[in-house]
């Protein structure tokens, strides 16, 4: 049988093209219903685990499921009951250590892990803790960390919030995952991604401890009838903010790692992520202003809108997200076919992490299952089995060259 696509020889008893992903049975060339990172989900879809997680996630997704729903909970009680320091200490670095927990848990960089989360976490986080402290206290705003004043909106906040920072802020997210994704070994299009979305998550954490500094050496509030407010804030900037911050960044930083071998740069697909990065945030932040004053200076009418809205956002960029990896997926596994193939899995018999069945040589994606053999951490790619050897060639009708 060949493939329509790319026109490769493909075994009779498969259901995708080992090269470029095509599903040759169901004659859906664009594979909208099957998502290149998670094959079982179709590409449209609010799945956010295997959005941001796309690198073995697959294995075991409700552990990170289940993470993140206890670290919610834990948020919302403690700012319920008035400890708001706990709120914010918790909802602040949730996401964080539970990416982190990914990054380990999948292995994704081999034996590199400590200098690459450094490197994007640690470097970010500081130079953002620094610039919020600059806008947000020696710019002397209008408006505090609730959002929103008994005066109303203020030109020269609206001028701050929508244009100095995103983009400030997301030409200092870029700079730590630029220069992992400027590095051979990280040159990938998932590494790019995966480096946004830690620096996105990392300044977002550093940013809600500058700007709620207040709160967290305030003390414990007690509860009392701003419950509301206190809880739809640290969800907000807790939760919401740094998956917008981090999908976003994350889109910017796959366009400079590119589709092939070796990283794209400073192409013009990687300035229109920049952009659109700079623009959601500027949505985000403008948003979140605007609608603090509805109700009255911090009524938790103003602080729900503001979550709806967030919250709307991180949908269309979820989709957004998993739409440009699944095409870029599809597109650099078509460029590897026309070269002879992926150099992906190469192992004298390599297996689907996800599926178990095993891979054809030079592989971009599993033929029974369709996943992506790019969303797999590189540790996990080729890992040779010479003991099935046998059972290989039976099923693929193949043998290895």
């Amino acid at each position: 049988m060949v493939c329509p696509r790319c026109n490769s020889d493909v075994p009779e008893v498969s259901h995708f093209c080992h090269h470029c992903g095509n599903d040759v049975r169901s004659g859906d060339a664009e594979r909208k219903k099957a998502y290149a990172a998670r094959p079982d989900e179709p590409v449209a879809s609010f799945r956010l685990v295997s959005t941001i997680m796309p690198q073995g996630s697959g294995k075991q997704p409700y552990t990170y499921k289940v993470a993140l729903g206890i670290a919610l909970l834990l948020t919302v009680i403690t700012a319920a009951l008035g400890a708001l320091p706990v709120a914010i200490m918790v909802a602040a670095f949730s996401i964080p250590i539970v990416y982190i927990l990914y990054l380990y848990d999948v292995n994704l960089w081999e034996d590199e892990p400590i200098p690459v989360v450094a490197a994007a976490f640690v470097l970010t986080g500081v130079l953002a803790a620094v610039f919020t402290w600059l806008w947000s206290d020696k710019l002397v705003l209008s408006i505090d960390t609730i959002g929103g004043t008994e005066a109303g909106p203020a030109a020269r906040d609206l001028l701050i919030l929508l244009l100095l920072v995103p983009v400030v802020s997301e030409l200092i997210r870029q700079v730590g995952p630029l220069y992992l994704a400027s590095r051979p070994r990280y040159d990938d299009l998932m590494d790019g991604f995966t480096f946004g979305v830690v620096a996105g998550v990392g300044f977002a954490c550093f940013e809600t401890l500058v700007l709620h500094w207040g709160w967290i050496s305030g003390g414990f509030a007690g509860p009392g009838s701003s419950a509301g407010t206190w809880i739809s804030i640290v969800v907000l900037h807790g939760f919401i903010k740094p998956l917008i911050y981090g999908s976003a960044t994350g889109l910017a930083a796959a366009e400079f790692s590119g589709l092939g071998e070796g990283y794209d740069g400073f192409t013009p697909r990687w300035v229109a992520g920049v952009i659109q990065a700079i623009l959601v945030n500027a949505l985000f932040q403008g948003g979140v202003y605007l609608l603090g004053f509805v109700g009255g200076h911090g009524s938790t009418v103003g602080s729900i809108l503001g979550v709806l809205w967030g919250l709307l956002l991180l949908g269309a960029l979820i989709i957004r997200v998993r739409s440009v990896l699944h095409k870029g997926l599809l597109e650099a596994a078509l460029e590897a076919a026309a070269r002879g193939g992926s150099n992906h899995a190469s192992g004298d018999l390599a297996f689907c992490s996800r599926c178990e069945m095993p891979l054809l040589p030079h592989s971009d994606f599993c033929s029974a299952c369709g996943n992506s053999v790019r969303s797999v951490p590189k540790s996990a790619r080729g890992v040779a089995a010479p003991a099935a050897a046998g059972g290989y060639e039976a099923t693929t009708g193949e043998t290895q060259a």
